[in-house]
């Protein structure tokens, strides 16, 4: 997600971490019950972690008022390249170079 960072957005991404907190929680619980039980753990502990991770996300969001909004990406461009060859091959890799450009 990249672009400006809103409540809604922060509370959607906190909810999402919470799921899966919650539901990492709920197979953990889960593994010491039987019967169908379980199901129930996992989805509780799902719903409850993706409603305070949604609660964290706004609340952490909101006081920095709008001054740490803005998602981006980051990605490694490089500036240049270094190419070693033997020297046998130099004339070889010069003609390959220059009919890639």
């Amino acid at each position: 997600m990249t672009g400006r960072l809103t409540n809604a957005k922060a509370a959607a991404a906190g909810a999402g971490s919470g799921a899966w907190f919650g539901l990492f929680i709920g197979l953990l619980v889960g593994l010491f019950t039987s019967g169908p039980a379980w199901l129930g753990l996992i989805l509780g502990g799902a719903l409850i972690g993706a409603f305070w991770g949604a609660v964290f996300g706004f609340i952490a969001h909101s006081t920095t008022r709008g001054e740490r909004d803005f998602a981006s990406t980051r990605g490694i461009v490089a500036a240049r390249y270094e190419l070693w060859v033997a020297d046998e091959q130099a004339a070889r890799a010069r003609e390959l170079l220059g009919a890639a450009q």
